[in-house]
């Protein structure tokens, strides 16, 4: 037993139940890759005042989340606790909005950092795969990333997930609303480090989780009322670009999500069958993160969806993913001359595409065969000093029991033929 175990509030991915992780990244990036979006991949760390910027220097993920250290020359970093930030970041280093057509599409996958309580569904570290568009305010671009993510969990076979759907405004409307909220709030009977909160960033506070502050808030000004024109026309043409898509949303005024970098469309992904940590992922438009960092004024919309989350609601929902086999075909050679010959068998196989493994460290047919059953092939190969004497090998399907003779130079065109 090893002294050493995964630090709190983490885990280690381990077959066979990594392979889930791998067809859920997978299929959340799919729909992306065939729309445009080009995969980014950004540091695990990055300067603390990006994301104080970007993120927001109220919200709990700077203040409290944060896994924040000083290097050994001075340097402020963090470790991402989210993506956006940091792909926005590395897009305006690159110059990416001033080498190709705008939006630039961009989509990446990575593990993110939060110190928070854990429990199921909330890690310290976890997994996400996201899309960011960056560059462009068009309502389609909006409706276009809701409903990808709508096809990838679909593509799963999620079916008991729902969009929740809001507009934040825009900075012609939102100062309204912002004041009109401060004073709904400074009416309350708040803590100290919450009324602080509405002072800084008022909507932190509709998404406060605590129930006492939550049963305040019956009766709070909602931000829809505040809209501005082009505000109302903007969300309402992405509600009906998603309708006529055929994908079903619900509105809810109230939703807000935690960070500080969102206006106008904001969206989250909830399944019920997750208890409290309901949302699987969730998103918006980022009109101003660019000028918060230091780039010119560049419209963006993006979301980030959890690989984990997305796991547990497929449990929760008793989906069972048709994951491939690791191993097609199993090498039981019996003999130092079998040994030889069926690993070049293995090596050609693999060349051609097919995933072979082999019986290794010197098990007689017994063990060997025991592992060919736990590799999941579903056919093993086997060859003594007789059949490679007579030119042969012993060709068994794992699934019928059937066994039959193959010629040594015709197997891998028969296992080819039989797995095509």
């Amino acid at each position: 037993m090893s002294t050493f175990k995964a630090p709190k509030g983490t885990y280690d991915l381990i077959p066979p139940d990594s392979a889930k992780y791998l067809a859920v990244r997978e299929a959340i990036a799919a729909p992306l890759r065939n729309s445009g979006y080009g995969y980014i991949e950004t540091p695990g760390f990055e300067s603390v005042e990006l994301f104080a910027r970007g993120v927001g220097e109220s919200t709990d993920i700077v203040t409290k989340e944060m896994y924040a250290f000083e290097t050994k020359g001075g340097d402020r970093l963090a470790l991402r606790p989210e993506g956006t930030a940091s792909v926005l970041r590395a897009a305006l280093e690159a110059n990416l909005h001033k080498v190709g057509n705008l939006p630039v599409k961009l989509w990446y996958s990575g593990s993110y950092y939060r110190y928070e309580r854990p429990q199921k569904g909330r890690y310290r570290h976890f997994s996400q795969v996201g899309a960011e568009a960056i560059g462009a305010e068009d309502p389609a671009l909006d409706a276009e990333l809701i409903i990808l993510a709508d096809q990838a969990y679909r593509s799963l076979g999620l079916r008991e997930f729902r969009i929740l759907l809001n507009s934040l405004g825009d900075k012609e409307c939102r100062p309204v609303y912002r004041a009109a909220l401060q004073d709904f709030l400074r009416g309350l009977d708040l803590d100290e480090e919450t009324l602080r909160r509405a002072d800084i960033n008022p909507l932190r506070v509709l998404d406060d989780k605590r129930d006492d502050v939550q049963k305040q808030l019956v009766g709070a000004p909602l931000l829809r009322d505040y809209l501005c024109d082009a505000c109302k026309a903007y969300h309402e043409e992405v509600r009906e670009l998603i309708t006529a898509a055929g994908v079903s949303y619900e509105d809810d005024p109230k939703l807000v999500r935690g960070l500080d970098y969102y206006t106008r469309t904001t969206f989250e992904f909830v399944h019920d069958g997750l208890g409290s940590q309901s949302a699987v992922g969730g998103g918006g438009r980022y009109d101003g993160l660019s000028e918060m960092i230091g780039g010119p004024a560049l419209p963006s919309v993006g979301w980030a969806l959890g690989v984990d989350r997305t796991v547990l609601a497929l449990e929760a929902e008793g989906v069972s993913l048709q994951l491939p086999s690791a191993t097609s075909v199993f090498a039981v050679p019996l003999g130092e001359e079998a040994r030889r010959v069926l690993f070049g068998v293995v090596t050609e196989l693999r060349r051609n595409g097919v995933a072979a493994d082999f019986s290794y460290g010197g098990k007689g047919l017994k063990g060997a065969m025991k592992n060919a059953n736990r590799s999941g092939a579903r056919y093993t190969v086997v060859a003594g000093e007789r059949d490679l004497s007579e030119g042969v090998v012993q060709l068994k399907d794992m699934e019928s029991g059937e066994q039959v003779a193959v010629g040594l130079n015709e197997i891998v065109a028969e296992l080819e033929s039989r797995l095509s």
